[in-house]
């Protein structure tokens, strides 16, 4: 009997001092104070203001225009008169093919003018038929048309005014089927960024944007938004922009990786002190610790805007005069009490 006594004693004395340990355990999570002692917090109050909607995009510079030259048929390249590098003008002659065709073309398009004088004498006389007369006419007519296609493919001119960024084939090639050369115009150049779908009624041809270039660090360009597409990606909810930079200098060239910044005015969004920020472990989401009247401090998700300096900006989570925890963030969980000190 005694025996059964003194368990029940020592189980009963264990049972308390688990149901002890456990209350202590709760407050400590529930960030009661240990010991009587609250957490101390440092406060800020924060406030809406005016932020310029400054965006960054990412793309690539790309020719205004881009021409591969390259005649329509196969055939041997006679001569090629510019290089890899060279500014040409439109108009230019920069390739010339095998011309046999184009000469033995042009001497039968002469015998057959002789005989259509000919008949259009004859014709005029009642010495030839309509039908003579229109069928010599037309296969005069078509000759003349194919000379000219021909003429066109055997010399060839350049389309614009640019520059050459390709050479593919050396004199006395045979043209078999890629360009004989590239000729981009790089003044000026365009770029296209894709913008958030948030912006689209915000975003006018006109528009000015800022180009900075990581090959030419230091330096800013001007540019102009100069198409804006009609339609929306519905998988990315972007819609493409297509930007113009005068690149009078052409320092700025096709393939070079480029930042534009676009400025859509301004909105009226809370900013917060950057050290009110804290990373949620384990995931990208970012809080904040707002301070109630009862002296207790609430965990609130926020959605983070533009970096201001030593500030945030917030697009939601915190409203307009609030005050948050600048401060003692590490003590704390949501619905401690708190001590705030200056």
């Amino acid at each position: 009997m005694r025996n059964k006594r003194l368990q029940h004693s020592v189980l009963f004395l264990l049972a308390t001092c688990m149901m002890v340990a456990c209350a202590d355990g709760q407050k400590k999570q529930s960030g009661g104070p240990v010991g009587g002692e609250k957490p101390k917090v440092r406060l800020a109050a924060v406030n809406k203001r005016a932020v310029d909607q400054v965006r960054d995009y990412t793309c690539t510079v790309e020719a205004e225009v881009k021409n591969n030259i390259a005649p329509q048929t196969p055939g041997r390249i006679s001569r090629i008169f510019v290089e890899v590098g060279d500014h040409v003008v439109k108009g230019q002659k920069l390739v010339q093919m095998d011309a046999s065709s184009l000469r033995q073309l042009e001497l039968q398009i002469a015998n057959q003018k002789t005989d259509f004088e000919r008949i259009e004498k004859l014709y005029k006389i009642g010495g030839a038929s309509k039908a003579e007369y229109d069928n010599a006419k037309m296969s005069l007519d078509i000759n003349e048309t194919s000379y000219a296609n021909l003429k066109e493919n055997t010399t060839l001119l350049s389309p614009i005014t640019g520059i050459v960024t390709a050479r593919n084939y050396d004199n006395g090639d045979l043209y078999a089927g890629s360009p004989v050369l590239t000729i981009q115009q790089i003044r000026p150049v365009k770029l296209l960024i894709n913008v958030s779908e948030q912006y689209f009624s915000r975003v006018q041809k006109g528009d000015r944007a800022v180009i900075r270039l990581d090959a030419l660090p230091g330096k800013e360009y001007d540019a102009k938004v100069t198409l804006v597409y009609p339609t929306i990606n519905a998988a990315t909810h972007t819609f493409p922009v297509e930007l113009s930079l005068p690149n009078v200098d052409e320092a700025v060239r096709p393939g070079m990786f480029a930042r534009a910044t676009l400025n859509f005015g301004t909105e009226q969004h809370v900013v917060v002190p950057d050290q009110a920020i804290v990373k949620q472990p384990g995931s990208g989401e970012r809080f904040v610790y707002t301070y109630n009247n009862d002296g207790t401090v609430s965990y609130m998700k926020v959605e983070l805007g533009q970096r201001l300096d030593d500030s945030y900006e917030l697009l939601s989570g915190v409203s307009d005069g609030a005050r948050i925890v600048v401060a003692g963030q590490s003590k704390l969980v949501d619905g401690a009490e708190v001590q705030v000190v200056e």
